[in-house]
């Protein structure tokens, strides 16, 4: 009986064998989303096409999605002939980026910006509409957030990162890094990204995913470990295996940093690790974290003329595209020095392009 892909896509086995020229593509996203670092970018265990050339989407890129709808989705080809064919298509609201007074408490601000982060939807169409590139600068990064947010367009998990940093720029109490999971289910391996938090040494999570238990975690988890094992038993729900864990060290919060996000200072392999020594090192790591900032090396704050505007994330100039290490990479449970698949409910299904 299938079961649900948590945080990829559903109806696997119809796209794994695409048109060669569509094989092709896909097979170059992959390399080059291993290449970058980047194999989150996965829908339900099948590499998925990425929206390579901007926005407007180009004609070719166009055609590929919806003949790529056509394959991935339940109704197949009737829903994208549904779709096109339509003369009067219901306009989709745009929302609107979420605004704070200085005195709104951080957890309030966090639900805000959940709330909008799910009012763009998870893109269901097997097409990610914006590139993001591992190794690009965090103010690369932030500019392609604030275009997320202009053009409003449905996103998948590793967007949602990038917007979740983007969106708490200005809440510089609050601590972000990144959570990677690689699960396992039916023969086939799922990734899955959120941003994880800590506000007041409680910790949480921002992000989306087809299931509701798998992205949103208010900051309440007393360690990063119970946090971890949170998401954990959301898995065991879904019938999926939690294998690997893969956690970064917290982004700075100034948008116009040329830095990269560390997105892997720890690999933890769940297969080398008994329960007792997964749990210990997760609070190495946030004890890393801690250390880190506690030096003076960990995320800085915007300089004053940056505060202003408190109440709006910040944009910064584009930066060049940098390559990470690949030998920065460790394997479970070693550390970096401190300093260096049920089907989706389709109720509300919308594809909006």
């Amino acid at each position: 009986m299938p079961m649900p892909t948590p945080g990829g896509g559903g109806a696997a086995a119809a796209a794994r064998h695409p048109p060669s020229g569509e094989a092709a593509a896909a097979a170059r996203d992959e390399e080059q989303q291993e290449e970058e670092g980047e194999e989150d970018l996965r829908d339900g265990g099948v590499p998925f096409f990425v929206n390579r050339g901007g926005l407007p989407v180009d004609e070719p890129t166009w055609e590929r999605m919806w003949r790529h709808v056509g394959r991935i989705h339940p109704e197949g080809e009737r829903v994208a002939q549904r779709i096109r064919g339509a003369a009067d298509l219901p306009k989709i609201p745009i929302p609107s980026v979420p605004a704070f007074q200085p005195s709104t408490p951080i957890p309030e601000r966090l639900e805000a910006v959940q709330r909008y982060i799910r009012e763009l939807q998870y893109n269901h169409t097997g097409t990610q509409f914006f590139e993001i590139k591992k190794s690009r600068p965090l103010t690369g990064l932030m500019d392609l957030a604030k275009e997320m947010t202009k053009e409003a367009l449905p996103i998948k998990c590793l967007e949602a990162v990038i917007l979740g940093i983007y969106l708490t720029n200005n809440m510089t109490t609050l601590d972000r890094f990144p959570i990677s999971f690689k699960t396992h289910f039916s023969g086939n391996y799922f990734r899955h990204i959120v941003l994880g938090v800590n506000f007041g040494g409680r910790y949480g999570a921002l992000g989306i995913s087809r299931r509701e238990e798998l992205m949103y975690k208010a900051p309440v988890f007393r360690t990063l470990s119970e946090l971890i094992f949170d998401f954990e038993e959301a898995y065991r729900r879904c019938w999926h295996t939690l294998k690997k864990v893969k956690l970064g060290h917290c982004v700075s919060h100034d948008p116009h940093s040329v830095e990269q996000i560390e997105w892997k200072h720890s690999i933890l392999d769940l297969d080398k690790l008994t329960r007792e020594d997964f749990r210990k090192e997760l609070e190495r790591h946030a004890r890393d974290m801690r250390l880190k900032i506690g030096k003076g090396t960990g995320p800085p704050s915007p300089t004053k003329d940056r505060k202003k505007d408190v109440s709006s994330p910040q944009r910064g100039q584009a930066s060049p595209h940098r390559r990470n290490s690949r030998g920065d990479r460790r394997p479970s449970g070693e550390k970096k020095p401190a300093d260096s698949k049920a089907m989706p409910d389709l109720n509300g299904y919308q594809i909006r392009v």
